[in-house]
């Protein structure tokens, strides 16, 4: 199953800060965490998304994924995305869109080109097998 799979799967899903089961509500870390079987623990449960410097976040997405440029970005890829000013958040590219935790509607997939504008676009690093 793929990490698009897996997100899509998770449509309908409610938000909820600091979330990272689907049992009970997750947000838009939590979606990547899931979409991409990143162990809970890769994420300090104590992260804002608002006001925190965007180097702090492109550090933390680096542990796990690769930076690649945004006009090769494919399905499965996380974007990072500038909703505002101090208002950061992470998605994951489809076929269509993005799949996204939204804060009223909960996970869904938004058709189409971000509302926002994309800061950067993640690959999941392949580990090899003796890592």
């Amino acid at each position: 199953m793929s990490a698009v799979e897996r997100a899509r799967g998770l449509i309908g899903t409610r938000f909820r800060a600091q979330g990272r089961d689907a049992a009970t509500g997750i947000d838009c870390v939590g979606l990547v965490l899931i979409a991409h079987r990143l162990p809970g623990a890769a994420v300090a449960r104590d992260y804002a998304l608002r006001g925190v410097l965007r180097e702090v976040i492109e550090t933390g997405l680096e542990q796990w994924f690769r930076r690649v440029p945004l006009r090769r970005a494919r399905a499965g890829d996380v974007v990072l995305l500038q909703v505002s000013d101090d208002v950061l958040h992470l998605a994951i590219s489809s076929e269509v869109g993005l799949i996204h935790a939204d804060l009223k509607h909960g996970v869904v997939e938004r058709p189409g080109t971000a509302p926002w504008p994309v800061i950067g676009a993640y690959r999941r690093r392949v580990r090899s097998r003796k890592e």
